[in-house]
């Protein structure tokens, strides 16, 4: 099954990017791909075209200008993503376009399938009969893109890239070359920022411009937005300039690169020397977009104020651009040349530094949402070596959460550019104040990536307690992957590094990892003993809230293990240790009445357990826990089942393996084999007579 799409129908996705202000020319390539559309549709079959040309040749501009004029033809909305195919940092792997097209379908993070192959059956299911536009931005190679190309006949997808991507064309696509501008599309690009007149006046100047920028948008924008700076400047001065320029990098640069280059340098050196070291510093970000925080923490030290001024005259002259409210990003080109200009000008230690600055920015962002979802954990000091600026203001746990959703892919690549640097203990750090989105919202795949860049990090570090920790949270991520051997040796590593320093709470934290990876592997017994020892050790340690989960696990373990009536006993003390404690822990008081539910199934209190299961669903469902509602449809389907309900236990047993399926559960082949066995004796038993008799009713 892969329909994983929550009850309440998201919005309309409109993730296109602002068509292009001073869009000129390209009349034949919109032409062509209007015919190509007309086609598909025709014919049936998803259009898939390839836009491909050299870097600044305008593919994204032709693209979006094309698909904001051709939107109505997608009433199921449109996805844009930028997969940095050739931005100077790794390219955007497939699981990561997957996983945010499928969450912004309305998938629920936390039901997200983990194996890319997973991902792809469920886009497919999802875009099914839709009519979306897809726009994938950047591409480097066919395998990218592929699994993200929707089958239905309604879509169409746009790719961009400076390859051809024949793998694609195999498989379908059209390829459309997109050249340099004509001579007069450009001169009208360059009229349409400085003004008519400017250009009325010098014509032959003005055409002598566009031609040093090569017919590329890019460079022509760039040269525009000097003159439009300077609005006393004559356009043979930039012509002259720009000359000079070219003569200079011809010595330098490969071929297809001078045009470019000769109008970032001449601009670059136009700026004053606070807005080109906030330029050149840009190229240190680790993500590809940024916001205001970031960009401003290059300039350690400045006022933000002042900042954000910089940053604005940035924009203004075409070296930065803003792709939303307060949201930036430098085109691939010009990150590649302020990172060029960041190593001629600035010495090592300071682009240390200003890339430090950033990657703090994150830390100390993420941790005011960290502390506000999870206000209780257990958190090491970290020491800044200035303090940040710019951070968030969160209104609620909510807002938290989705913040770190949001920045996600900023903060694992802040996460890498610490390690890279030598930073372990700011990476650890890093690592760390992910557990918030890792716990509700998943991301499996990341959080192993991030768990073992944090036991890495620690080790370098030397730090026990972190080792310890990020051993444990590895284990488990491991433990939900199937890679059982590397998740008890985790635990068992995490049991040894923390007794190592007397820390019985981390001790006993990794053992309660070890005995759930024995409940989950079907030995119930083991982990009984062991959650009965924690139990006890949780008692000693006044930690009240572990105690709780471990009288879960325990209830739970013990109903596995068919003694319903000792689970009962066990259980009935924890809504009173829940209840005690200093801050309301609403989710696991709630676990508490599926574990009681499941209990009383067992020992054949149907009645209790149907009412106590019935509460946990609505609750878990009002939280936002699909793994707690698919275990309370899977206790009511027990109940369902020793009533002799069986269409209802299937109803429920369904949605459970629907749930379990998405969260790669354990409990998913017992529910699944179950369902199995119920709907054939369910259709075995149909013809006979009339179905539904509850033996547990009135």
């Amino acid at each position: 099954m892969h329909t994983a799409v929550g009850a309440d129908r998201p919005p309309l996705p409109r993730q296109l990017l602002p068509a292009p202000v001073h869009f000129t020319g390209r009349r034949a390539e919109l032409a062509a791909l209007d015919d190509m559309l007309i086609e598909a549709q025709a014919g049936e079959y998803p259009l898939v075209v390839v836009l491909t040309g050299q870097g600044g040749v305008g593919k994204t501009a032709l693209a979006l200008q094309w698909a904001h004029a051709r939107r109505n033809r997608f009433p199921d909305g449109e996805l844009h993503a930028d997969l940095a195919g050739f931005g100077g940092s790794d390219p955007v792997p497939p699981s990561e376009i997957l996983g945010a097209f499928l969450r912004t379908l309305g998938v629920d993070p936390q039901r997200m399938p983990v194996g890319l192959s997973e991902q792809a059956a469920l886009f497919r299911s999802v875009t099914a009969d839709r009519k979306l536009l897809v726009f994938l931005d950047d591409a480097f190679s066919a395998a990218q893109v592929r699994l993200a190309l929707p089958a239905s006949p309604g879509c169409a997808v746009v790719v961009t890239s400076r390859h051809r991507l024949t793998g694609l064309a195999a498989d379908g696509a059209r390829i459309l070359e997109v050249e340099p501008l004509t001579s007069a599309a450009a001169v009208r690009l360059l009229a349409r920022t400085v003004g008519d007149d400017r250009v009325d006046r010098q014509p032959d100047q003005a055409q002598s411009l566009v031609d040093l920028c090569g017919g590329l948008p890019i460079a022509v924008r760039v040269a525009a937005a000097r003159l439009a700076s300077r609005p006393k400047w004559s356009v043979a001065r930039v012509v002259t300039e720009l000359s000079d320029e070219r003569r200079r990098l011809d010595a330098l640069s490969a071929p297809g690169q001078v045009s470019v280059l000769a109008s970032f340098d001449l601009s670059y050196r136009a700026l004053s020397d606070a807005e080109a070291t906030l330029y050149r510093r840009q190229g240190l970000q680790p993500g590809a977009e940024f916001g205001v925080g970031p960009a401003c923490a290059v300039l350690t030290g400045a006022d933000p104020a002042v900042a954000r001024k910089l940053l604005g005259e940035l924009v203004e002259v075409s070296m930065v651009e803003e792709v939303g409210e307060d949201r930036f990003r430098l085109h691939d080109l010009l990150r590649l040349h302020a990172r060029e200009q960041c190593v001629r000008h600035d010495g090592d230690d300071e682009r240390a530094a200003a890339l430090r600055a950033v990657v703090e920015w994150y830390l100390a962002a993420a941790g005011r949402a960290d502390r506000l979802v999870s206000p209780s954990r257990r958190r090491l000091p970290y020491a800044f070596a200035a303090e940040p600026v710019e951070l968030p203001e969160f209104a609620g746990r909510d807002e938290a959460l989705d913040w770190l959703d949001g920045e996600r892919v900023n903060l694992i690549a802040a996460g890498r550019a610490a390690m890279e640097q030598g930073w372990a203990e700011l990476a650890w750090q890093l690592s760390d104040v992910m557990w918030p989105l890792l716990l509700y919202r998943k991301h499996y795949l990341d959080r192993l990536e991030i768990d073992r860049r944090g036991v890495a990090a620690a080790r370098t570090w030397g730090n026990v307690f972190a080792e310890a920790d990020m051993l444990k949270r590895l284990g488990r991520v491991c433990a939900i992957l199937g890679r059982r051997d590397e998740a008890e040796q985790c635990f068992r590593l995490s049991m040894d590094c923390a007794r190592s320093i007397d820390d019985d709470r981390g001790v006993a934290d990794a053992q309660e990892g070890l005995a759930l990876l024995h409940l989950e592997s079907g030995q119930p017994e083991p982990a009984i003993d062991e959650f009965r020892s924690l139990a006890a050790t949780n008692r000693r340690l006044g930690a009240a809230r572990s105690l709780g989960l471990t009288l879960i696990n325990l209830g739970t373990a013990l109903s596995a293990a068919g003694r319903h009536r000792e689970a009962l006993d066990v259980l009935a003390e924890a809504p009173a240790v829940f209840a005690g404690l200093d801050v309301a822990d609403p989710y696991n008081e709630a676990r508490v009445l599926v574990a009681r539910g499941r209990a009383a199934a067992g020992a054949g209190d149907t009645d209790m357990a149907r009412e106590t299961a019935t509460r946990a669903l609505s609750e878990l469902a009002a939280l936002g826990s699909p793994a707690g509602v698919a275990e309370s449809h899977e206790v009511l389907a027990d109940i369902a089942r020793r009533c002799g309900d069986v269409a209802d236990a299937v109803e429920h047993l369904r949605a459970a393996v629907e749930i379990f399926t998405t969260l790669r559960s354990w409990r998913l082949p017992a529910a699944r084999n179950l369902l199995n066995d119920l709907t054939t004796s369910h259709a075995a038993r149909e013809p006979a007579g009339p179905q539904g008799t509850d033996r547990c009713g009135p």
